[in-house]
């Protein structure tokens, strides 16, 4: 049913959800590997995306963690 979505046009909307819910657990990992550092902050937070093969991608989510007072 995606293959047929993606050529006719729509959204595929069981994708779109997973999407959503690896753009999640990035920034949690991301969280969590600042307050690992002893951070209490993350600035300049960016979410990339790309594919790795038809029907999948990877999710990378990468900012700056800092101390802020």
């Amino acid at each position: 049913m995606a293959d047929l979505r993606n050529l006719v046009g729509g959204e595929v909307t069981g994708y779109s959800r997973l999407l959503a819910e690896a753009r999640k657990q990035a920034l949690q990992r991301m969280i969590q590997a600042a307050e690992a550092q002893g951070a209490n902050a993350v600035v300049g937070v960016r979410l990339s995306t790309a594919s790795v093969m038809q029907g999948a991608a990877k999710i990378l989510a990468y900012g700056t963690a800092m101390v802020v007072e």
